[in-house]
């Protein structure tokens, strides 16, 4: 059984993305989805190497970037802590992804504050 992912990027005359949508019609998303952002990772083998794909809009605002990397970081870690079962690692994942929103966060008002 094969099941399909589908990512369409629209670009703006820069060459930027201008709407990113997805679907996932074996998963039980049929119809497009908008997305601001997207964070692609693939793990190639044979070459024992970590591959991206790393797009936002402009539309992506910097408290939603914060948000999304929070997010992110946080969810990587229940999946690194199912894969290995190393709690320990996972929780100073955890850790690093709270450090990262309240500083991300501070950064963010002290810049509007200027």
């Amino acid at each position: 059984m094969k099941s399909n992912i589908n990512i369409q990027v629209e670009l703006d005359e820069e060459k930027m993305p201008h709407t990113i949508e997805w679907n996932a019609p074996g998963g039980g998303v049929d119809e497009m989805q908008g997305a601001k952002a997207i964070l692609l990772g693939l793990w190639d083998g044979e070459e024992k190497s970590a591959l991206r794909i790393d797009l936002w809009t402009k539309k992506m605002m910097v408290d939603e970037m914060n948000d999304f990397f929070y997010q992110t970081i946080f969810g990587m870690a229940d999946t690194y802590a199912r894969a290995t079962k190393n709690a320990e690692l996972a929780a100073e994942m955890k850790n690093f992804a709270k450090d990262f929103l309240k500083k991300a966060s501070d950064a963010l008002a002290e810049q509007e504050g200027n």
